[in-house]
């Protein structure tokens, strides 16, 4: 057991070993302020902090959201913005933070202990002893600019969200669940209206009672030298002492000491509107009060229950409702761990005049399961398997227990005795195999089939979304007019004030105390390749893993690559080109794609229903999937993976056959899958980000692309074409999924990759002879096709489009500029390309600074795409995209200009957020296993390429990240070079045209169903139609408003 020492203020509670997970997990208790700190032993290159405080508020002033912003404004000794980031970046760090309805956590993520050492006194202080100016909250939290718009990065985040769909329906089951003496009833992201009225002294309020030591827990995971820590924590309370509440003061711990939730009394349904042209699909969801978080066995069955229920598409609520009936897109569970657990069913894009009808059908099935006999055989396959996802997810998640540890300390006893109970063993999971069918059948009805709950039917509302478009109009205007010229003259004078106190200079010579650690503390975690059959042709390979598979060699020459790496599972992917499919059937992979895993197959001349298939891939797996190959590096090929333990190897093998060659094309289930993807398009349809992705892909990528094909812009069509194919000659949609399977699975066209314990696999080549056999091994292995071949002239040479797309069911604006980039990491320029981008974007880094750090948008990036030869430049969440768009090109400019200088220390830190970059992508063994293969095989790198990247990346010269900036940055937000795409709410629409004009692009207004591409299906004029209805009736509408009111021309 790791000793606390006896210097050291902490005291060790528990230590323990998990007996299914390669960690040791250890919980101190500060005997000085009550402090809780669990450290999670694990090999890896990286160490994770979360910093956990139980934050609990009776209202919608939205406080601790606000101070997961301002604490990282400056504190007590560090009395600067932005310091903490500067010195994080510095130190392979990067931080973040994030605010649920219970707790407010803080994120510190570094690669190596040495920088997480060094960092983790200076973000505690930050964030239990922050500066929390009224300047600060003026910025940050809300604040009306000289033009009479409100703004702030906390406003505008929550003015992107607020009246969307899921917060008004999550809002409204909140009130009806909770009353209004429990904190769970409450928006603590902040409503809009109550941010415009928050104080800064309510927030200090609130941070001076909530943010002590005492209710305080840091998780930290990765290879951690518990004596520095220790040490490290000692010293930094020592510091603190005189500025919190006596630890010895009273306090009441929130949530557990708070009133309890009371049990529903009566059930509930209400209508919610959300905003929305497109009135035809609406959402549904069910929320009902479950066990004690704190009862391990029930909370566990509680989860088992669920996924027998809605776990999949041969569970009970989805197979019926989904897969037979298609009422729904889907149906979701969700469990929110609470003191009493919060359960939730979400139905999606039901049939808007069906919600009423659906929701009684839900609970018709419901409790005819609970009425009936259950298949113990199919729950008990539910139990083994959840158990064997948590074994996988222990090795495989980068950061293990952070969520479990986080609401032991919020919900459970401090002393950490529940904490070990809970993560020690999987015990539990042995229990309630032994449980009888009596006893699951009697939870369904406690907690759900004959429970008090809360429905809310969501339903789109197109006047709705006129209503808050004229309001929020309407009350922009009172408030300029109560303003007056002079009031937003002082408003624009104070704004600028605050930010002239916010923006001060950080002292040079307090950045330089701080040393840039050394790598050696950085673990990076090794695989070992070995090669089979045609890989060998990359190069033969000497090591005792190549000896293993030579010594199994088959002489066949299928392409089979090894990453070896200590697991207790066996990942197996197949690589798969997608050339030979026909341009005009890609769009009709997305069908293929989502009846892979759930057909009816045939096997030993027996049908085998997809039910039986989805059972047993569940029994024998762990998890199972198949999509475009973008976590590859190249989405235009396809990856289908089945993972299992190491001892069900060749299952996996025999299972990707089967589901290739024995899969039927079954009209009834073609049909379901058909319909259930055409309900989410409208969904979809609602998100500002998606559209500006889906319109991107439209205009860059060439129809031959199967990123475009699958676009929700070109599925919205074809999809509608496939549905009524089906209806009248559903035999030419069977011969076309038939050709797609026989261009897709030919020899030439697989690669297969095995990640895992190769020294624990039986037969580890010759297991394939079964998949390849019936195969012409004569032909040559294809050559991988790349996505550059792929791009449309606009996607190649960029410069010439322009685009703004009105929404009307966002609040904000989003933008998107494209420009030619690299197309090869060996191209020269990407050193110092990698250096500028990341000087850029560094957190509180000159653009964070100019855009962020002033309100103009919730979060700017640039990206490098060099699969593409492309960079590009987005703004996330905007009150006016322009502006943050704008902003961003002067930045840039005054860089290449000379203009601002680049600043040596934070260069260091650029450099250093690259090495945390390689780190990232490498967290975990199986993430270093996929790397590495992504290394040799798709990108065609030497094996030392990471190190000569990172030594070149070092060796950049500032004069060659300032030509990076004017020859590949600059580009990038300059009409000529660079395509714009913006999305906006429609009130947007002119202000963003005007200032995008004035910079020189041409932007064209085009609703989304411009971009849309049928791919030469027929699609009935009826269905067309309904394409066409929302978007004309809003453009209709608009001009019908503003007839009457000549100043919105």
């Amino acid at each position: 057991m790791p000793s606390a020492g006896s210097n050291s203020s902490f005291r060790t509670l528990q230590s323990f070993t998990p007996d299914y997970a390669p960690c040791t997990i250890t919980k101190y208790e500060s005997e000085k302020t009550g402090m809780s700190v669990v450290v999670v032993d694990r090999e890896g290159p990286k160490v994770n902090g979360f910093f956990a405080l139980a934050t609990e508020i009776h209202d919608d002033s939205g406080a601790p959201h606000t101070l997961e912003h301002l604490c990282f404004m400056g504190s007590k000794s560090y009395r600067y913005k932005g310091v903490l980031d500067k010195l994080a970046t510095r130190a392979y760090s990067n931080t973040n933070a994030w605010t649920a309805t219970d707790h407010t956590a803080y994120t510190l993520d570094t690669a190596g202990w040495e920088g997480f050492a060094q960092i983790l006194p200076i973000y505690l202080e930050h964030v239990i002893v922050p500066t929390l100016t009224d300047a600060g909250c003026y910025t940050e939290v809300h604040h009306v600019d000289g033009s009479g718009h409100d703004a702030g990065v906390v406003y505008s985040e929550m003015q992107g969200v607020q009246n969307t769909q899921g917060e008004l329906m999550e809002l409204r089951s909140k009130r009806l669940m909770y009353p209004e003496s429990v904190g769970f009833r409450y928006e603590t992201g902040g409503m809009m209206e109550q941010l415009r009225v928050l104080t800064a002294d309510r927030i200090r309020k609130f941070h001076r009672d909530m943010y002590q030591p005492k209710n305080l827990c840091l998780v930290i995971v990765g290879d951690v030298d518990h004596t520095d820590l220790l040490e490290i924590l000692g010293k930094f309370e020592t510091t603190i002492l005189d500025d919190i509440p006596r630890p010895d003061a009273p306090f009441k711990r929130p949530w557990v000491e708070s009133d309890p939730a009371p049990p529903l009394t009566k059930s509930t349904l209400e209508f919610v509107e959300f905003p929305e042209e497109d009135e035809s699909s609406g959402e549904i969801t069910i929320s009902f009060f479950g066990p004690s978080c704190n009862d391990l066995l029930y909370a566990t069955a509680l989860n088992i229950l669920l996924v027998y229920l809605a776990g999949s598409s041969a569970s009970v609520l989805e197979n019926t409702l989904v897969e037979k009936e298609q009422v729904a897109s889907a149906v979701y569970y969700s469990i929110e761990i609470r003191p009493t657990i919060l359960i939730q069913f979400a139905l999606s894009s039901v049939a808007t005049e069906r919600l009423e009808d659906v929701e009684g059908r839900f609970f018709e099935v419901l409790k005819k399961t609970a009425a009936s006999q259950l298949d113990m055989t199919y729950l008990k396959d539910c139990i083994a398997r959840e158990r064997r996802l948590i074994k996988d997810s222990a090795e495989s998640s980068s950061t293990p227990f952070s969520e479990p540890i986080i609401y032991d300390f919020l919900f459970a006893k401090r002393d950490g005795s529940m904490l070990k109970e809970d993560l020690g063993n999987l015990n539990e999971f042995d229990e309630l195999l032994s449980w009888p069918e009596d006893e699951w059948r009697r939870l369904i009805k406690l907690w759900m089939s004959d429970a008090h709950h809360v429905t809310i039917l969501g339903k789109p509302s197109a006047t709705l979304s006129k209503r808050l478009k004229s309001e929020e109009k309407a009350r922009i205007e009172d408030q300029k007019k109560k303003l007056g010229s002079e009031g937003l003259e002082a408003l624009e004078k104070k704004l600028a004030q605050a930010k002239a106190e916010n923006d001060k200079n950080i002292p040079k010579e307090l950045l330089e105390k701080f040393h840039v650690p050394s790598t050696k503390s950085i673990h990076f975690i090794e695989t070992t390749t070995a090669r089979s059959g045609g890989a060998k042709k990359l190069g033969h390979l000497h090591n005792k893993v190549q000896k293993l598979v030579d010594s199994d060699d088959t002489e066949s020459p299928f392409f089979i690559h090894f990453e070896h790496v200590q697991s207790n599972f066996a990942h197996v992917n197949l690589v798969i080109s997608t050339e030979a499919v026909p341009i005009e059937l890609r769009p009709l992979l997305s069908v293929y794609l989502e009846n892979m895993f759930t057909s009816p197959i045939e096997r030993n001349g027996q049908r085998i229903e997809f039910e039986q298939v989805i059972m047993e891939l569940e029994k024998d797996t762990v998890g199972y999937a198949v999509g475009l190959g973008s976590a590859l590096g190249n989405p235009e090929v396809l990856n289908m993976r089945i993972s299992v333990e190491v001892e069900k190897y060749a299952s996996a093998i025999e299972w990707l056959k089967e589901i290739i060659w024995s899969g039927i094309f079954d009209v009834e289930r073609i049909a379901s899958t058909t319909v259930r993807l055409l309900a989410d398009i409208p969904e979809a349809k609602r998100s500002g980000s998606n559209m500006l992705s889906a319109v991107e892909e439209m205009i860059h990528s060439a129809p031959a692309s199967v990123v475009r094909a699958r676009s929700t812009l070109v599925t919205a069509l074809y999809l509608k074409g496939v549905r009524h194919l089906l209806k009248v000659n559903p035999d030419i949609v069977i011969g076309q999924l038939q050709q797609i399977r026989d261009a897709l699975f030919e020899f030439q066209k697989i690669r297969a990759v095995v990640v895992g314990n190769v020294e624990k696999l039986s037969k580890p080549v010759s297991n394939w002879k079964l998949f390849t056999a019936g195969l012409d091994t004569s032909k040559a292995l294809n050559p991988m096709e790349k996505r550059l071949s792929r791009l449309s002239e606009a996607g190649r040479n960029p410069g010439q489009l322009s685009y703004v797309i009105p929404m009307p069911t966002i609040d904000s604006s989003f933008a998107l500029s494209v420009a030619s980039g690299p197309s090869s990491l060996q191209d020269g320029r990407v050193p110092a390309l990698m250096v500028a981008l990341s000087y850029l974007d560094a957190v509180e880094g000159p653009m964070w600074a100019a855009v962020r750090g002033t309100g103009l948008a919730y979060g700017t990036s640039f990206s490098r795409h060099t699969e593409s030869g492309q960079v590009s430049y987005s703004v996330y969440r905007s009150p006016n995209a322009f502006k943050a768009f704008q902003t961003g090109k002067c930045v840039v400019e005054d860089f290449v200009s000379g203009k601002a200088e680049l600043d040596k220390l934070a260069l260091e830190g650029a450099i250093s957020s690259i090495v945390l970059g390689f780190a990232n992508g490498q967290a975990t063994m199986a993430a270093a296993a996929q790397m590495s293969f992504v290394r040799q095989v798709m990108r065609e790198l030497p094996d030392d390429w990471n190190e000569r990247m990172l030594e070149k990346v070092r060796e950049v010269k500032v004069e060659e990240i300032r030509a990076a900036m004017k020859d590949m940055v600059l580009p990038v937000l300059t009409a000529g070079t660079a395509n714009l795409i913006v999305t906006c709410a429609p009130a947007m629409e002119e202000e963003l045209v005007k200032g995008f004009q004035d910079l020189g692009f041409k932007p064209e207004v085009r609703p989304l169903i411009f971009f849309q591409d049928d791919y030469g299906i027929k699609v009935p004029e009826d269905e067309k139609e309904d394409m066409l209805d929302a978007e004309n009736m809003s453009g209709d509408e608009e001009d019908e408003e503003d007839s009457d009111d000549e100043s919105d021309s």
